[in-house]
């Protein structure tokens, strides 16, 4: 994680870094959730070995397919009542494109072998 000064006040970012890649810089709740839906440690320094790739990568898609789902039967609903469907501010911007630069950095790493660290 790092700590970076905006206009007087602290953003917290999350930086994974490989040496197959560029860096991928997620806001910190995103990163928090990322690491949340794969297991892992937000709190601290971590890894993701090449032969965790896989399964991480299927964790995120299996994360943004149950996303995509509640928010089709949010919409079912407010539809059937007659509503506006409206979303949460934090998820107008989809987990999909969200998580869409860190899927492409595991899968290249994958491909490469190198692992994908943060907080380091």
């Amino acid at each position: 994680m790092l700590n970076r000064s905006t206009r007087g006040h602290q953003a917290m970012l999350y930086r994974f870094k490989s040496k197959a890649t560029g860096d991928v810089v997620m806001l910190e709740p995103n990163g928090r959730q990322v690491l949340h839906i794969l297991g892992k440690d937000p709190d601290g320094p971590g890894i993701i070995l090449p032969e965790q790739m896989a399964a991480a990568i299927e964790a995120l898609r299996a994360a943004v397919a149950a996303e995509e789902a509640e928010q089709a039967r949010r919409r079912e609903e407010a539809q059937a009542r007659g509503d506006e469907p409206t979303e949460p501010l934090e998820e107008r911007v989809p987990l999909r494109v969200r998580v869409a630069p860190f899927i492409e950095m595991l899968q290249h790493c994958q491909r490469e072998g190198c692992e994908v660290v943060w907080g380091v």
